[in-house]
């Protein structure tokens, strides 16, 4: 398995402190990571820049990450081939409706290092060809 390929992470959480140590654990695993700091701040960064995994917050000021995923949902063009990873504290009460959306992976707060270890790892194996 080839490891070489560099993964574009986008961090969307409205706590600094959360958005700091995942760009970390995602840096020090040797990929990219950039940081929106609300819902809104996401989409309008999706539109300007392609990531390959979103870490993504539930509830969050102006844009909660439930409405970030619909928005995706109705422009499928904006970035079709995004992972998207619910991080949040209360995911089981969104659960139902993260399923509707299509979203399979949900994690826990907080976050251990090994959980986004194996989902960078996990994340490169279906990139590969």
């Amino acid at each position: 398995m080839s490891t070489d390929r560099q993964l574009r992470f986008l961090v969307v959480d409205d706590n600094e402190d959360i958005r700091d140590v995942f760009c970390r654990l995602v840096e020090r695993a040797g990929h990219e990571a950039a940081t929106a700091y609300d819902g809104q701040d996401a989409v309008e960064t999706l539109e300007r820049e392609k990531f390959d995994v979103m870490l993504l917050d539930l509830t969050m000021p102006r844009m909660t990450g439930v409405e970030v995923v619909r928005w995706l949902r109705d422009r499928p063009d904006v970035a079709p081939d995004l992972r998207i990873v619910v991080i949040s504290a209360w995911a089981g009460e969104n659960r139902a409706v993260l399923q509707e959306l299509g979203i399979t992976t949900v994690m826990q707060k907080p976050l251990r290092i090994q959980q986004l270890t194996d989902l960078i790892a996990e994340t490169l194996r279906d990139l590969e060809p």
